[in-house]
């Protein structure tokens, strides 16, 4: 009777070997079908982009035309992606993100089958509008479809903790931004709450983002995402200075999280066709556009120009404001993108700004002012999406600067520990109960 037992438990047991096993081979799957369709949307995007600028190509500009093309783009591109969502798959709204965390917790479907198609196409729409949206928002929540159309595919049940669904959101934020430890981090940050870890949950984490990540570097590209100088800190004298940004940044999250929701409830109420709202966006995105391409977009090309030190601080100050406006219009006006990439942008400004002035009044201890550009980065992650730890592996790993992690540490933790006490929640959170609460 013994030997029965014990035999029985052996089985059990290998069955659970096996079944825990079967996950590491569908999160390998559902990494590479997640890097593959982040890099088709990559190349895609980038070739979508550039068309704004036509009017150059074809000559209008020499008339005076230069505007008319830009303003067609922009508005189809808005009008389309909004109505592409509210058509077929209105969790696609946004970046998504919060969807996934809701689908963690049971509180809402993934219908993989609407949202990947509506997903892909209508963030290109949008991205390349001219709108101020990150691709890692589409590249999180395709990614996380992708591991409930595996899971769905091959008939694994649903377990508490989601595996595949949480692999593929890592592999779609480490595919983004050709940062897989970032990917890794940012679901054991950000989404610790809605499902458990275990040994093989972590381990499939990291396969699905190593594995999209691979994908990305074959096809798209290596190396990190923006060329920076590479720094070294050995001015601990300074370190005060990085706290006292991290503080700042806080306030920039706060307001930044607030003016959000009012902006999501502004077009939720607006009782105006959305055609016109569409072409007035159009209108101010193209006329800010033909001021400054700085000022528009999702930030890569502004991150490269603010580097090198291009823009006078004055310049710099309105760039932030600007920037700071667009980006909450773009996201409050329900087309599909992330706030990831415009918050960074955000961040590099408003730390080459405060680096700036810090180099002014205190030139023996900054040496140069876009040390506080990449610290910036996760300061600003930190005070708005209330996760440290993933902003100093974005920063970092965006950036190859490995040898800043002390003062970005000290900003990051001053940044989301002060926006707390201010009473700044964590802006996904924020979404998650609007959209459970079906506002």
């Amino acid at each position: 009777m013994k030997g029965k037992r014990e035999i029985s438990f052996i089985k059990r047991l290998m069955q659970v070997d096996i079944s825990r096993n079967k996950v590491l081979l569908y999160a390998l799957l559902v990494g590479l079908v997640t890097g593959l369709l982040s890099s088709l949307f990559r190349l895609l995007l980038t070739r979508l982009t550039t068309l704004r600028t036509i009017s150059k190509i074809v000559g209008t500009d020499q008339y005076g035309l230069d505007w008319i093309f830009p303003i067609i783009f922009t508005f189809i591109g808005v009008w389309f992606s909004v109505f592409l969502v509210k058509k077929y798959a209105t969790e696609t709204a946004g970046s998504g993100i919060q969807e996934i965390e809701g689908a963690l917790d049971g509180f809402r479907p993934i219908r993989w089958r609407k949202v990947l198609p509506v997903k892909f196409i209508a963030s290109l729409f949008s991205l390349s509008s001219g709108l101020l949206l990150g691709r890692e928002g589409p590249t999180v929540q395709i990614g996380a479809n992708v591991g409930k159309m595996t899971e769905d595919i091959f008939k694994q049940p649903a377990e508490e903790d989601n595996p595949l669904i949480s692999t593929g959101a890592a592999a779609g934020l480490a595919s983004a931004f050709n940062a897989p430890f970032a990917g890794i981090i940012f679901v054991i940050e950000e989404m610790n709450g809605h499902f458990k870890f275990n040994f093989y949950s972590l381990a499939a984490l990291m396969i699905g983002a190593g594995s999209a990540d691979l994908v990305v570097r074959l096809l798209v590209g290596s190396g990190p995402v923006l060329k920076t100088t590479i720094f070294t800190f050995n001015e601990l004298s300074g370190i005060w200075l990085f706290v006292l940004f991290g503080l700042m940044l806080s306030v920039v999250g706060l307001a930044f999280n607030k003016l959000l929701i009012i902006s999501l409830d502004f077009f939720k109420k607006l009782k105006v066709n959305f055609v016109i709202t569409a072409l007035v966006i159009a209108l101010v995105i193209t006329g800010v556009g033909l001021f400054s391409e700085d000022m528009i977009g999702s930030g890569y090309s502004t991150i490269t120009n603010v580097y090198r030190n291009s823009f006078t601080l004055k310049f710099l100050l309105v760039l932030f404001v600007v920037r700071f406006a667009l980006s909450i219009v773009s996201y409050g006006s329900g087309v599909p993108g992330g706030i990831f990439t415009p918050l960074i942008t955000l961040g590099v400004i408003s730390g080459m700004l405060f680096g700036g002035l810090a180099q002014y009044f205190f030139p023996d201890i900054v040496t140069d002012p876009a040390i506080f550009g990449v610290a910036g980065m996760a300061g600003i992650f930190a005070s708005t999406i209330r996760a440290p730890l993933t902003g100093l592996a974005l920063s970092v790993e965006m950036t190859a600067n490995y040898e800043l992690i002390l003062p970005l540490i000290f900003t990051a933790v001053t940044a989301s520990v002060c926006t707390t006490i201010l009473g700044n929640g964590p802006i996904y959170s924020i979404l998650l109960k609007r959209v459970l609460n079906k506002q």
